[in-house]
C-alpha cells in the first residue's frame, strides 16, 4: 500500500484489516505473516495460496465436481460462522477473495479491507460494500442496518457459481442486479419479505416476476444442495440461514469434514 498520498499517515481501513487478521486464527483464514512499515509504503505478508477461487475455475473449465462445490461451500461457511461469532463480517465476499489450494483441497478467505466489527445494537454502515453481483437485496434496497445475513447471502451467491461456473445475479448496475434476483427468485412481497415495501429504495412499479424453480436452473446440485441454496438466498435477513444452522443442514450430511483440507477432493 502505497502512503505518498497519504496525509493522516496509515489508512484506517489498512489498520482495520490487520488488527481482525491479528485477532482471527483460523485455518480458512488467510494468515497474515508479517507487516513492513516504510515512510512511503506498507507491505502485508501473507501465506501463498496457488490461486484464486474465480481463477482456478476457469483453469479447469468452470467445471468444479460436485464433491469440490460441497467441500469447499462448507470451509466457507464454516469460517464465515466463526467470524460472525466474533461478531465480524467480511462485508466482500467472492470467489476472488476466496483463495485455494487445490493439492491439499483447501478454501480460504483474503481481502478483509471491507471487514467490520459490530456491536449490538446495530448501527448504520455504508451501502458501497460488497460486490455488485454478491450484494445482498436488502443493501440494494437501502435498508439502514444490515449485519450477518448480507455474508450469508454473498455464500449463497458463490455456491451457486460454484455449481453451475457462472455468476448468479451479473447485474451491470444496481438496479439490473434488482432485477437479476427478482427474475430469478420472484419480486419479493410483504407476504415473502415482511417489511419490504417500507424499505428506502423499494417502489411498488417494481415489475412483477414469479419465482424460478432453482431445481431446474442448478440442477447440477443435489436435492439437498438446492434447498441449501434457497435458505442462503432468503430475501428477508430474518429468516436467512445463519452459519451454524447451515453448517447443519443436510447437504453436509455426505461430507467427511474430518478428512477436509487433508488432500485432494475426490
Amino acid at each position: 500500500m502505497r502512503l505518498e498520498e497519504e496525509e493522516d499517515g496509515v489508512p484506517a481501513t489498512a489498520l482495520r484489516e490487520i488488527a481482525i487478521l491479528r485477532e482471527l486464527k483460523h485455518p480458512n483464514i488467510i494468515e497474515l505473516q508479517h507487516v513492513f512499515h516504510t515512510d512511503k509504503s506498507l507491505y502485508l505478508a501473507f501465506e501463498f495460496c496457488d490461486s484464486d477461487l474465480k481463477q482456478y475455475m476457469r483453469s479447469i473449465g468452470n467445471m468444479l465436481p460436485a464433491a469440490a462445490v460441497q467441500s469447499y461451500c462448507w470451509q466457507l461457511i464454516n469460517v464465515i460462522s466463526r467470524c460472525h461469532s466474533h461478531r465480524i463480517f467480511h462485508r466482500d465476499l467472492k470467489p476472488q477473495n476466496l483463495l485455494v489450494q487445490p493439492a491439499r483441497g483447501v478454501l480460504k478467505i483474503g481481502d478483509f479491507g471491507l471487514t467490520r466489527a459490530f456491536q449490538l445494537p446495530l448501527r448504520a454502515y455504508t451501502h458501497e460494500v460488497v460486490t455488485l453481483w454478491y450484494r445482498a437485496p436488502e443493501i440494494l434496497l437501502g435498508a439502514k442496518e444490515y449485519a450477518c445475513p448480507i455474508d450469508m447471502w454473498s455464500v449463497g451467491c458463490v455456491l451457486g457459481e460454484m455449481a453451475t461456473g457462472k455468476p448468479m445475479f451479473p447485474g451491470d448496475s444496481e438496479i439490473d442486479e434488482l432485477f437479476k434476483i427478482f427474475q430469478l427468485l420472484g419480486t419479493p412481497a410483504e407476504n415473502t419479505w415482511e417489511g419490504v415495501s417500507k424499505l428506502p429504495d423499494w417502489q411498488s412499479k417494481f415489475p412483477n416476476w414469479r419465482r424460478c424453480n432453482l431445481r431446474t436452473s442448478y440442477a447440477a446440485l443435489s436435492t439437498n444442495g438446492v434447498g441449501l441454496l434457497e435458505g442462503l438466498l432468503a430475501y428477508d435477513p430474518r429468516v436467512r440461514l445463519a452459519g451454524k444452522d447451515a453448517l447443519a443442514h443436510a447437504y453436509f450430511d455426505t461430507l467427511d469434514t474430518e478428512s477436509v483440507g487433508k488432500g485432494p477432493i475426490r
